[in-house]
């Protein structure tokens, strides 16, 4: 039976499709789940999309934190469901709690959009196994809003944990503290990450392939768990 991963899509996703593609390209069966329905239709993970969730107001992510679907997906995460969050997600994700910190407005003021170099900082089970550790890699970034910040002490325990999965290098887009640009929880079941690893799976449309090892970490992680491992 093939992987089946939930893409969500909520009022204002518009890289859910590109998150589905990235999916497929792995050799993953996407499927469609719905912000306002709680099932999780027995996918084995979920991947929340880049977009502007609810026109961002109040802040990116706020709103759509208390949608049906994501109290589920709350649930799951704490019985191991890998979860990414892309961009937008990576905001729901930290609104939510499921992620520590915050993502703010990007501090120069100004929307940035440009193929950004990261470093993989921590090669974890589920979503980082296809890379090495330090590994450089191009991803593309597209956001007002990105800049993580979060008190000393929690970014002194995401580093001593090794949950930063991922910084800025060759000049950091927003000002995240850091450079950070992706964490995961302390199980690292969960990623969130502010650039668009969906963008970066096809040679012909992106700047690279690089984006496709998360993808494929995940198949490859789910390969060797547990058949219960999906929620429903």
């Amino acid at each position: 039976m093939s992987t089946r991963v939930g893409v969500v899509t909520f009022p204002g996703s518009l890289d859910d499709g590109d998150a589905a593609r990235a999916v497929r390209l792995a050799g993953a069966d996407a499927v469609g789940l719905w912000h306002a329905d709680p099932d999780l239709h027995g996918v084995d993970a979920v991947v929340l999309p880049g977009g502007f969730s609810y026109g961002d107001y109040l802040r990116g992510g706020a709103i759509a934190r208390f949608a049906p679907v994501m109290e589920t997906i709350a649930d799951a995460v704490r019985d191991g469901l890998p979860v990414l969050g892309i961009c937008n997600g990576f905001q729901i994700l930290c609104e939510a709690h499921i992620l520590p910190g915050a993502l703010i407005r990007n501090q120069h003021m100004h929307f940035r959009a440009r193929d950004q170099r990261l470093r993989i900082e921590a090669v974890q089970p589920v979503w980082t196994n296809a890379f090495t550790d330090s590994q450089e890699v191009v991803i593309p970034i597209k956001h007002g809003e990105g800049r993580y910040v979060a008190d000393e002490r929690t970014l002194d325990e995401l580093e001593a944990n090794g949950q930063v999965v991922a910084r800025y290098i060759g000049g950091n887009p927003n000002g995240a503290q850091r450079d950070i640009a992706a964490i995961s929880n302390a199980a690292g079941n969960v990623v969130g990450i502010m650039p668009h690893p969906e963008h970066a799976v096809d040679a012909l449309t992106g700047p690279s392939t690089d984006g496709l090892g998360f993808f494929t970490s995940m198949l490859k992680f789910l390969a060797g768990a547990p058949a219960d491992q999906g929620a429903s």
